[in-house]
C-alpha cells in the first residue's frame, strides 16, 4: 500500500489486501480488504495506531523504513484481534523502546494471543490522554464493538477519530478517502451485518459516546477514511434503529423441487401485494449478502425439505446464523416439504431462540404441492401480508 499523508505529520501506512476473499475462514470478501495503520509524529513523541495482519507485516515494516522511522515511542492497540495486532511483536523487535498503549482487558488478550511481555505495556483508562508534544491522543472505550476490549483513539488537535473496526468496511482501494459513497456504505453495511449486528444495543450507546467529539475525519482499520463522517454515522444510526423495510427474505433449500415450488408461489403472492421479496438459494448464496439484507428486513421465512426427520443442514446453518446475528426481524416462520414426518419446525425454531419476533404458524406440505396445497400457501402468504399491514409497511 502506498503511504498516504492524511494531515501534517499524520500518515496512513497500512496495507491493502486486494486478493483476500475469506475473513476468519467464514466471511466472504468480494471486494478484498485493508489493514489500516496510522503513524503520527508529534513534536516530542511518535505513535502508531494499530498494525496489520501478520501475513502483510513486511509491507508495513517497509513503509516505516521508507519514512525513515528510527524511533517509535508508542504502539496504540485499539483491538486485540490479530488482523490489527498481529504485527506488534515484530514492531517491538524493531523498536525495543516502544510501549504498547491499551486498556487492561486488551492487554490481557494481547498477552494471551501474542505472548507480549508485561513490561512492554502502558495501561490506560477510558478518557485518558497521551501527549505526543503538540498532538494529544484521547482514548475512548467502545466495549462490544465488536469485542469486549475495543476502543477508539481520538486525535484532539486534528479532530480525527481512529475508530478501529467501528465504521469499518472490507474494501480494497488505492484511494485514501471515500470516493464512491454508495459503494463504501454498502460494503460497510455488509461489514456491520457480519460482525456488528449482534451488538446493536452496545453500538447505540457507543455512537452516543463519540457524538460529543468534534470529528472531521473517521479513520477505521478497514476500508477508506471518511472525510464526510456524517454518511457513515447516519447509516449506522439507521441500521441500529428499530426501523424495518417492507421486505421478506426466503432462504431455502430444495432437494427435489418441492420446496422450490412452494417458495416460487409465495414469492408470487407477496410480490403482487407490493412486498419486496428476496429468495436465497442456500446452496449457492453468498452468506454475506444474506446477512446484509437481514439488517433491515421485516420478515424471514426459512424454507427446507425434510432430511432424516429434520431440516436440511444448510437450513440449520442459516437458522444458526440468524440466531447469532440477532437481526431486528418482526416476523419469522418456517415452510417446506416432507415425506412422512419429522421435527423440522422444532429444530429450526429452537435454533432461532434469540430472535425476538412474531412466529407465524409454519407451513409443511407432503411431497410436491398439489391443488389444495396452493390454497394453503395463499393463506400462509396472507398472514405475512396482514403482519406487514399491521407494521404500517403496506
Amino acid at each position: 500500500m502506498a503511504i498516504h499523508k492524511i494531515k501534517e505529520n499524520i500518515f496512513s501506512i497500512g496495507v491493502v489486501d486486494w486478493d483476500r476473499r475469506l475473513f476468519d475462514e467464514l466471511i466472504p470478501l468480494p471486494d478484498g480488504t485493508s489493514y489500516n495503520s496510522y503513524l503520527i509524529f508529534g513534536s516530542e513523541k511518535s505513535a502508531l495506531i494499530d498494525t496489520v495482519d501478520p501475513e502483510k507485516k513486511e509491507e508495513l515494516l517497509n513503509n516505516l523504513k521508507r519514512l525513515k522511522v528510527e524511533k517509535l515511542d508508542y504502539i496504540i492497540a485499539n483491538h486485540a484481534e490479530q488482523d490489527h495486532s498481529g504485527t506488534i511483536p515484530d514492531l517491538l523487535s524493531l523498536y525495543p523502546e516502544a510501549r504498547v498503549v491499551t486498556n487492561p482487558k486488551c492487554k490481557g488478550f494481547l498477552k494471551d494471543l501474542l505472548h507480549i511481555d508485561d513490561d512492554k505495556f502502558i495501561e490506560i483508562s477510558d478518557g485518558d490522554t497521551l501527549s505526543l508534544g503538540d498532538k494529544t491522543l484521547e482514548f475512548i472505550y467502545n466495549p462490544w464493538v465488536h469485542w469486549p476490549e475495543t476502543m477508539s483513539t481520538y486525535l484532539v488537535e486534528d479532530k480525527i477519530l481512529f475508530s478501529c473496526d467501528f465504521f469499518g468496511s472490507h474494501r480494497a482501494t488505492s484511494s485514501l478517502f471515500v470516493q464512491d459513497e454508495y459503494k463504501v456504505v454498502e460494503d460497510a453495511k455488509r461489514y456491520y451485518a457480519e460482525i456488528m449486528m449482534p451488538f446493536r444495543n452496545h453500538i447505540r450507546k457507543n455512537i452516543e459516546k463519540i457524538s460529543s467529539k468534534d470529528i472531521e475525519l473517521i479513520a477505521p482499520s478497514h476500508g477508506p477514511v471518511y472525510d464526510n463522517p456524517k454518511i457513515i454515522v447516519d447509516a449506522y444510526k439507521e441500521w441500529i434503529s428499530d426501523n424495518v423495510v417492507n421486505r421478506v427474505l426466503i432462504p431455502y433449500v430444495s432437494m427435489h423441487g418441492s420446496t422450490e415450488v412452494m417458495v416460487s408461489k409465495l414469492v408470487e403472492i407477496l410480490t403482487e401485494k407490493g412486498i419486496d421479496v428476496i429468495p436465497f438459494n442456500l446452496t449457492k448464496t453468498d452468506i454475506g449478502e444474506f446477512a446484509m439484507v437481514l439488517v433491515d428486513a421485516a420478515t424471514l421465512v426459512l424454507a427446507t425439505p425434510t432430511v432424516l426427520a429434520g431440516p436440511h443442514p444448510s437450513a440449520v446453518y442459516a437458522a444458526y446464523l440468524v440466531n447469532a446475528l440477532r437481526p431486528k426481524l418482526k416476523v419469522v416462520s418456517v415452510m417446506g416439504s416432507l415425506g412422512w414426518g419429522g421435527k423440522t419446525v422444532d429444530i429450526l425454531t429452537a435454533t432461532m431462540k434469540n430472535v425476538k419476533a412474531d412466529f407465524i404458524e409454519p407451513l409443511l406440505i407432503k411431497g410436491l404441492p398439489k391443488g389444495e396445497d396452493f390454497m394453503k400457501i395463499e393463506e400462509f402468504g396472507k398472514k405475512i401480508i396482514d403482519k406487514h399491514k399491521e407494521l404500517g409497511l403496506i
